[in-house]
């Protein structure tokens, strides 16, 4: 068994005073810290309970992709405004000092379709709520929620406690 706090780095005040960011790069740089995340959630989600992965940019993007190529299954991305070409659909949620939105490409998704959202780091649970209220808009189904990183003070897991979840490490 890994100890994957041990390869998050900490950064005291950044981006601001007061917060310490919790950086996983040190688990990309190393191929067996990726390969015990993959295995974790293999552990956690079972083949048949899904359809399709899909990460939150930017850094969602790395580990949908790892657990779409190890499940032999697809993954669609979920960005911020203006960064999707073609037609896409949108959903507009607060975030800390106002709003924001994210979109999919409209083609992306099928109806029924069951999707695990990936991303690096839970906190408030802002943007996984909006994910997944925007994968239901498109007529998908949450089958649940993959994180690396949990910030448990900040309370995210009750924003989305109706779906599966699974967080690798907890602060």
């Amino acid at each position: 068994m890994m100890n994957l706090k041990e390869k998050i780095d900490e950064f005291p005040n950044f981006p601001k005073k007061g917060i310490i960011f919790r950086d996983f790069s040190p688990i990309l740089r190393d191929p067996s810290a990726i390969s015990y995340v993959v295995e974790e959630f293999t552990k956690y989600f079972h083949p048949k309970d899904f359809d399709i992965f899909a990460g939150i940019e930017s850094r969602g993007f790395l580990f949908a992709c790892a657990l779409a190529l190890h499940y032999k299954k697809g993954m669609i991305l979920i960005r911020k405004k203006g960064k999707l070409p073609g037609k896409t659909e949108k959903i507009s949620y607060s975030i800390e000092y106002g709003k924001d939105v994210i979109e999919i490409q409209k083609h992306a998704l099928k109806k029924g379709q069951r999707v695990v959202i990936c991303d690096d780091l839970l906190a408030t649970g802002g943007t996984a709520k909006a994910s997944a209220k925007l994968i239901e808009k498109m007529g998908g189904k949450v089958a649940g929620f993959a994180f690396i990183i949990e910030l448990t003070e900040l309370g995210g897991m009750n924003e989305i406690e109706k779906y599966n979840c699974k967080s690798l490490v907890k602060y």
